[in-house]
């Protein structure tokens, strides 16, 4: 298996080409259209519209890989996106609002390959710590 995790994570943390066209042909590289994220069909349109607002959100991102698994047609990657939020971080109960802080989330994401491409993505992120950590919530 021939996977490329680092290009993946760059293709979400480095700034995407201008051209919606030439974002789409780079993430086609490495992701099937539509793929499946948490059950729910995206298309590669999709996916760059959330990349982009990822990068949004952050200035000076770090990702730090702490863990890849493979295993035949699938690839575990485990690791922590951080950076000064400049922009609102999409969460489960909403947006958080850019507070200028550093902030940390750490992230599992199993990915479903088909002729090398992802096809099927199961992410789980932990928006608790980074919600508490931001006292956007409070931790009893």
């Amino acid at each position: 298996m021939s996977f490329d995790v680092d290009a993946m994570m760059r293709l979400w943390s480095e700034p995407l080409p201008d051209s919606d066209e030439e974002a789409a042909a780079a993430f086609r590289a490495l992701y099937t259209d539509p793929v499946v994220v948490n059950g729910a069909a995206l298309g590669v349109a999709d996916l760059v519209a959330r990349a982009r607002a990822v990068q949004r959100t952050f200035e000076r991102r770090d990702d730090e890989v702490l863990e890849v698994v493979r295993d035949a047609d699938r690839v575990a990657v485990a690791f922590r996106m951080s950076g000064r939020q400049v922009g609102p971080l999409a969460t489960t109960l909403g947006p958080l609002p850019p507070s200028g802080e550093h902030v940390e989330l750490r992230v599992i994401d199993i990915l479903t390959l088909t002729d090398e491409r992802v096809s099927t993505i199961w992410m789980v992120a932990d928006e608790l710590g980074t919600l508490v950590a931001a006292d956007a919530v409070a931790w009893k």
